[in-house]
């Protein structure tokens, strides 16, 4: 047969049948890296670079609230977050649980007001390109969204009517409420969710934090006047924090915010959510989770405050032993064991206080073998410190990872939202590169010696306490 002129006048064996002459050859990922002469060199890493200076206005209204505005003119877009300190009020009673009613206050916040039904609330949004939404955990109640820029005072004006009259009509609440039910009889048949309440009861016993998820018999009997009373008392601007970010002009909107809630007052201020309890070293708890061919491993311990001068060290340290997926814990108990998918290290803050977590899944038979090693990374990283390899590269992570989330305006005003009640200045973010990269290598094995013996937690393994309870009280350092 005659070869017409696109094909290929010879081909190999490795070559695809299928491939034409006008087709580069496939290389594989080691082939790319390789030159004749040896490996490919990378390009040198860049310098760190200073971030560039916020331009913002930030005060604290006549109403208590704490405004900040921050120019970002990347696309006409501004991102909102209202942060509303939620914790249960002293001495304040709807007649149903806290947790349970601040579940479906916030669900049905957008609900309606004494001037605009659902539909109304909606419509208005939708037409200047607004999006709005609420949820609300253990401390805090937030309310976040987007807009075009031009319909920020439409959102403005919304979200005052809204925190100043919302109705929570009897029929929504209802309606919410069951819906909610239905989703927390979902959420407690998940392994994850259940795990995690495990481990707050063993490390947080007693604290509201330690009461994330409203049980079922919370919810059921909330009514539409609970709510009510919940909002009037709860959803005051004393105290909270209203972050905005986009294309604007920082003094300009500020003087619209000071506007449009001018009517937002409080006599009292929001409720801050009490301290944790110092966590307290002890063993690890099986929890039994009858049949179940997965566990999950959550161990806990006292975390370090963005405050502190050795942050830097100890999120480096922390990066270095589970926080990326090049750490000492994926490469050991996923890539080398094969025990799970992934196993992360963390280290967790909020206005009442900071932990360092360790967790994984993995499945029943490999249960002892992850938790032994997860303890001998915790171990390891004390006695054989991070080399300075390892440190640069979790360097380059941290640094990299904080300029990616901070470089559109949703990530720039979640993570403001986050930290300033944290108590640290907007300008943290920008600093905060120059500090990881000021941190010397001693500093960040100091860190790891103090942060991760095991010696300093506690946690749960959740799995078949008739399967596993033998083998894990011979491992030892686990109460059945």
């Amino acid at each position: 047969m005659s070869r017409t002129a696109t094909e290929p006048a010879s081909r190999t064996a490795a070559e695809p049948a299928s491939r034409t002459a006008a087709e580069p050859a496939s290389r594989t990922a080691a082939q790319i890296a390789t030159t004749e002469t040896g490996p490919r060199e990378l390009p040198p890493l860049g310098t760190q670079s200073a971030g560039a200076e916020l331009v913002s206005s930030d005060a604290v209204l006549e109403n208590g609230l704490r405004v900040l505005v921050v120019q970002r003119a990347t696309v006409p877009v501004v991102e909102a977050r209202l942060v509303v300190p939620f914790a249960e009020p002293q001495g304040f009673t709807t007649g149903a649980p806290h947790v349970g009613t601040a579940e479906v206050l916030a669900a049905t916040l957008l609900a309606g007001t004494a001037r605009r039904d659902r539909l109304a609330l909606d419509t208005e949004l939708a037409a200047v390109g607004a999006e709005v939404g609420a949820s609300v955990d253990p401390e805090r109640l937030v309310v976040g969204g987007s807009v075009l820029a031009e319909g920020l005072p439409v959102l403005l004006d919304v979200l005052a009517d809204v925190l100043t009259g919302a109705t929570h009509p009897t029929e929504e609440v209802d309606s919410e409420r069951d819906r909610l039910v239905e989703r927390l009889e979902v959420a407690r048949s998940q392994p994850g969710v259940l795990a995690r309440e495990a481990v707050l009861r063993r490390s947080l016993a007693g604290h509201p934090s330690a009461h994330e998820v409203p049980e079922v018999d919370e919810v059921t009997v909330v009514t539409a006047e609970d709510v009510r009373a919940l909002h009037a008392r709860a959803v005051v601007p004393r105290g909270a924090l209203l972050v905005l970010v986009g294309d604007v002009e920082p003094e300009a909107v500020l003087e619209q915010v000071r506007t449009a809630l001018a009517g937002w007052t409080s006599e009292h201020s929001a409720t801050v959510l009490s301290p944790w309890p110092t966590i307290t070293p002890a063993p690890t708890l099986l929890v039994d989770r009858a049949g179940a061919v997965q566990s999950q491993i959550r161990l806990v311990a006292q975390g370090v405050s963005r405050s502190d001068a050795g942050y830097p060290a100890a999120q480096l340290a922390n990066l270095v032993l589970g926080g990326y997926f090049s750490s000492r814990l994926m490469e050991n108990v996923r890539e080398d064991k094969g025990y799970t998918y992934g196993a992360s290290s963390g280290l967790d803050a909020s206005q009442a206080g900071q932990v360092l977590t360790v967790e994984l899944d993995t499945s029943r038979e490999t249960t002892a073998a992850a938790l032994m090693e997860t303890v001998y990374e915790l171990s390891r990283v004390v006695l054989v410190p991070p080399t300075d390899a390892e440190i640069s590269s979790a360097r380059q992570y941290a640094i990299g990872a904080l300029s990616i989330s901070l470089a559109t305006q949703s990530g720039l005003a979640s993570t403001l939202s986050r930290l300033v009640p944290l108590g640290l200045e907007p300008s943290w973010v920008r600093e905060h590169p120059a500090r990881l990269a000021a941190t010397t290598d001693d500093e960040v094995r100091a860190a790891a010696a103090r942060m991760f013996g095991p010696g300093r937690f506690t946690g749960i393994v959740q799995g078949d306490a008739a399967v596993l309870s033998d083998v894990l009280v011979a491992l030892g350092g686990v109460a059945v």
